[in-house]
């Protein structure tokens, strides 16, 4: 070692951190020589060939400053199993009589315990040296996203939720030099010490980091087929006073909702309204809690974000439980476990709002149908709010009565039925019963069944009976004082049946343990039945699959 130079040790943080951009670094690298251990760069190597981002980084880190003219020099320790990495770098610099350069407070505690000198470097943004492309340079004002892939020109999303155009930035193509570089910075940005930038996800081929305010999703070959940056920014943050609530609506969310489902398709504001209704919350004096991957919501302080990419689905169930929030805001429901940890905690007690990709309000509600009891879904859910376009396009409620399910006439056939409503309206548009082991969810107006099915169900019906129509069933028929008995014979017990007379649809009804389906005579159907038989008009049974 050259007495008349100052000896550094390098430790891994102040490697990824892009702290020896910075110009203290710049002025060290003039006074002295850097000491890389050994463990560092087979360390670095092992991440390059899993396709670990932070190897890539480090190396060319490492590259970047032998060409600056840096005195660099890789040290050698002897092999001791049982030494972590951390104590391996301490041991070495306190050999070398060395003082430890580290973007980690921890191993400044630890180099004092040790004896060794050290120096915190990190990254303060006013002497950090850029070098390459930004992600932030592809936004503006309006953008919503942005969209880099190797080989194609960048692209960006520009306007509003539910009304923007997809533009191209640049002619030229983007480059993997490019790409790579923007890669490097928005890694180093999101390791600067005391920002609130997270690594939330890192993977040989996948990287998702939180940038303030700017999510990023990186992908790489095998995964994707080309290098891919897809970079996603709330344009604004709105107050539930923004969004013109009813006020219906308003002390619903005040008093009652406690079970609350926030459904879109994807970029029609879904999040941003869970944001406006996490602060309405704690504007209420409520506790609020989020639970994200990745950490994207933009919220005030007195809001805690937990992450379910470094915690087990168990560890946020009892933390929560614990520390008991009024309300706990789940974004980006996705994963059978999401709502299976959505529904526990909400059956716990503790106020739940979800956050779920659908098509519609409905589709929202039917993701729980398969994770648990029908019975139970109106203590889970209670409201359920559809977005499109960044707006509040309906409002629905649920709730459990007992009776004869809509299209069904036999009254033995009364059961639990899950009645979902208009809120605003209170005009019910769906109803959910079980049969069998299946469960139906049949639209009783128009309008639901236009959401449910498509403006498909609204062709004359002339059009769609053929498509409709299945096995055509025998039956005989008795008229008896109270009911026009049609009886198809025990084999047809529990199958649906649809009636028609000559080309016009009557009723669907489920044939009952003794092959037969009662009519009431009194009533409008039974008339119509009646009224068919005395002028000899043909009565047709066709069985439909369940």
């Amino acid at each position: 070692m050259n007495n008349d130079k100052q000896a550094f040790v390098l430790d891994m943080s102040v490697i990824l951190s892009g702290a020896l951009k910075s110009t203290r670094a710049y002025e060290l690298m003039q006074l002295g020589k850097f000491y890389v251990p050994y463990i560092i760069i087979a360390k670095l190597k092992d991440m390059v060939n899993k396709k670990i981002e932070d190897g890539f980084i480090g190396l060319e880190e490492l590259t970047r400053l032998r060409k600056l003219g840096a005195q660099l020099e890789i040290i050698y320790h002897d092999k001791v199993p049982f030494l972590s990495e951390e104590f391996v770098i301490l041991d070495l610099a306190k050999k070398l009589n060395a003082k430890l350069l580290t973007s980690d407070p921890i191993m400044v505690k630890l180099a004092t315990i040790f004896g060794v000198d050290s120096e915190l470097l990190i990254i303060t943004g006013k002497t950090e040296r850029k070098e390459g492309i930004s992600i932030r340079d592809f936004f503006d004002k309006d953008t919503l996203s942005v969209h880099l892939k190797e080989g194609v020109p960048p692209m960006a999303k520009k306007g509003v939720p539910g009304d923007w155009r997809l533009v191209k930035i640049r002619d030229e193509p983007m480059t993997r030099e490019e790409l790579d570089q923007i890669i490097r910075n928005i890694i180093s940005e999101a390791r600067k010490p005391g920002s609130r930038n997270l690594i939330e996800i890192e993977r040989p081929s996948t990287t998702i980091v939180q940038l303030r305010d700017i999510r990023v999703v990186i992908t790489k070959p095998p995964f994707s087929d080309a290098i891919e940056i897809t970079a996603v920014r709330p344009v604004k943050r709105l107050k539930i006073e923004d969004y013109n609530l009813p006020e219906k609506l308003i002390e619903r969310l005040k008093m009652r909702a406690e079970g609350v489902l926030i459904a879109g398709p994807p970029g029609h504001g879904k999040t941003t309204f869970a944001q406006a209704l996490a602060e309405f919350y704690k504007e209420l004096g409520k506790v609020v809690k989020t639970i994200e991957a990745p950490r994207d919501m933009n919220l005030s302080r007195e809001i805690t974000s937990y992450s379910k990419n470094y915690g087990t689905f168990e560890e946020i169930r009892d933390i929560l439980l614990l520390s008991r929030p009024d309300y706990t805001i789940f974004d980006e429901m996705r994963n059978p476990e999401d709502f299976k940890l959505f529904a526990d905690l909400r059956l716990a007690g503790v106020g739940m709002v979800g956050v779920v990709h659908a098509t519609s309000a409905m589709d929202a509600i039917q993701r729980f149908f398969d994770k648990v009891e029908l019975g139970v879904i109106p203590s889970i859910i209670d409201t359920v709010i559809f977005m499109k376009y960044g707006q509040v396009a309906r409002v629905l409620a649920l709730k459990t009565t007992v009776k004869v399910p809509h299209g069904l006439l036999s009254e033995d056939l009364a059961r639990p039925v899950v009645v979902i409503y208009d809120f605003i309206s209170g005009k019910p548009m769906y109803e959910c019963y079980t049969f069998g082991e299946r469960t139906f969810v049949v639209p009783i107006s128009d309008e639901a069944a236009r959401e449910l099915y498509g403006s498909e169900v609204f062709e004359p019906r002339e059009k769609k009976e053929e498509k409709m129509k299945g096995r055509e069933v025998p039956f005989a028929v008795r008229i008896r004082k109270k009911a026009i008995v049609f009886d198809f014979g025990k084999s047809m017990a529990g199958k649906m049946v649809s009636a028609y007379i000559g080309p016009r649809f009557i009723f669907s009804e489920l044939v009952g343990k003794s092959g037969i389906v009662r009519i009431d005579r009194r009533s409008k159907l039974g008339k119509i039945i009646r009224e068919a038989i005395e002028k000899g008009e043909k009565i047709t049974f066709y069985e439909e699959s369940l």
